[in-house]
């Protein structure tokens, strides 16, 4: 395959460190809808599949414990969103992320639930002891854990398409502005720095 160069170094970047197209269709949890992902819309880095890239890559982070990457792939077919983007980022949450953003999971699911709670909600009481109620209070902090993997996939679907949506604006308005400063110049627009000769001894 050969390699050619993006808009931005970051698609460069992120092409580099993702599978191809020919072997995410190759693996065998895509093998159904394998044929789909060899479509070039889906490996193209613009401006509306990049942002809906990372929206999708982070929502599927979070939703799941596992299989993110398969999750990702599959929303982003309907989506039309860049597929080697959102499978990338996924992986903000790996075994050696996950205690981390567990932890803060169950004090989101806390904070919303408490607000949720004083403004009227439900407040269950439990008069249950021993076992019982040790496993209702395990299911109970699996579920407020759960609820705020929830709260982090919506919260960081929404920042992050808004957030890559201005980066991926300013680093094409930057290398624009850059091609326009160097072809004012009346500079080659491909013009690269020239090498030093290395001096060869006598």
């Amino acid at each position: 395959m050969t390699d050619f160069r993006s808009k931005t170094f970051l698609a460069d970047w992120v092409r580099r460190h993702t599978p191809t197209r020919e072997q995410m269709a190759q693996n065998r949890y895509l093998k159904p809808i394998a044929h789909r992902f060899l479509s070039p819309e889906l490996w193209r880095f613009t401006r509306r599949s990049v942002p809906r890239g990372v929206a999708l890559g982070l929502f599927a982070a979070f939703i799941v414990p596992l299989g993110q990457i398969f999750l990702a792939a599959f929303l982003a077919l309907p989506a039309r969103a860049n597929v080697p983007l959102a499978a990338l980022v996924t992986f903000v949450t790996n075994p050696f992320t996950f205690p981390f953003w567990a932890i803060i999971a169950k004090k989101l699911g806390d904070f919303m639930l408490n607000i949720d709670r004083s403004m009227g909600g439900l407040a269950l009481s439990d008069t249950r002891d021993g076992l019982v109620a040790y496993i209702a209070e395990l299911l109970g902090v699996a579920a407020v854990a759960y609820f705020g993997f929830l709260v982090l996939a919506i919260l960081s679907a929404a920042v992050g398409y808004l957030l890559s949506s201005w980066v991926w604006r300013y680093l094409v308005g930057r290398k624009r502005t850059k091609r326009l400063a160097r072809k004012a110049r009346g500079l080659p627009m491909s013009a690269k720095r020239p090498r030093k000769k290395k001096a060869t001894g006598a």
